[in-house]
């Protein structure tokens, strides 16, 4: 029967990040086949994360990466916020969002094996979250946010300004991050949305006893404020309340943002 011996040991587990009496096994099993070796061990990782998928990966990490011509954001998720911030996680969610951003979305799929062999080394259910990349438009800018919070970043922003700078562009950035919104004009809120919503208002209005004359108006004003809550364009700046972001933006247009936060 084959021993391996503990360098050969050593050397797997620093690839596999598996453990030591499993790296033995491996190799002992395989006639110290160091490929074969791997691959068994990431098989016996993959079928434990295949019974871990059920569970909620309510956790994770958020990356931005931007250059000349393109924007990305990538979310990786996992279990726990302990795996969250481990430096393999951060670091492989980091190189994501520089592949996206360099070759397109679907290119994330291209380090699959990645996120296995974490699953493997850090026993979660690990999977790629959302992602979104930009490529900018000619005479665009892009402004971004990232909000770090326990060592890795769980809220990021990507806006796209035409005919503004960048300086305005991050300040967008970073009012979406702690505002919220959910679309960048009225127009975009779905219509059965907007007419449920209304309809609500006004059965709570004619139940608090407003009367008919008037009810249109108290609808109007009380949908108005919906639309802040949700809508980028009419919401007040998050830095200066009496001014919305349309005001903000002057001659300055909005094309698109995108805002990706870790359990949103």
């Amino acid at each position: 029967m084959y021993r391996a011996t503990a360098k050969e040991v050593q050397a797997l587990r620093q690839t596999t990040g598996a453990g030591m009496l499993d790296c033995k096994r491996a190799l002992e099993q395989h006639n110290g086949d160091f490929e074969r070796s791997r691959t068994w061990l990431r098989e016996q990782g993959l079928a434990g994360a295949a019974r871990r998928a059920d569970r909620v990966a309510s956790q994770g990490a958020v990356a931005l990466a931007v250059s000349d011509v393109d924007a990305a954001i990538v979310e990786l998720r996992c279990e726990t916020d302990f795996v969250a911030k481990a430096d393999a996680f951060v670091s492989l969610v980091d190189e994501l969002a520089q592949l996206v951003a360099a070759k397109g979305e679907a290119a994330a799929v291209e380090r699959q094996d990645a996120i296995d062999d974490l699953k493997t080394t850090l026993k979660e259910n690990i999977a790629l979250g959302r992602v979104v990349r930009f490529a900018i438009g000619e005479g665009s800018v892009v402004g971004t946010y990232l909000h770090v919070q326990a060592e890795r970043g769980v809220n990021a922003v990507l806006v796209e300004l035409k005919h503004g700078t960048e300086s305005l562009a991050h300040d967008i950035a970073v009012h979406i991050a702690f505002a919220r919104p959910a679309y960048l004009r009225r127009e975009d809120v779905p219509g059965d949305a907007v007419a449920a919503e209304r309809a609500t208002v006004e059965a709570m209005s004619r139940n608090e006893g407003k009367p008919e004359a008037a009810l249109a108006k108290v609808v109007d004003g009380r949908m108005t404020g919906w639309f802040k809550e949700r809508v980028l364009l009419e919401q007040p700046y998050a830095k200066d309340d009496k001014r919305s972001i349309a005001d903000l933006l002057g001659d300055a247009e909005v094309v698109r943002f995108a805002q990706v936060v870790v359990g949103g």
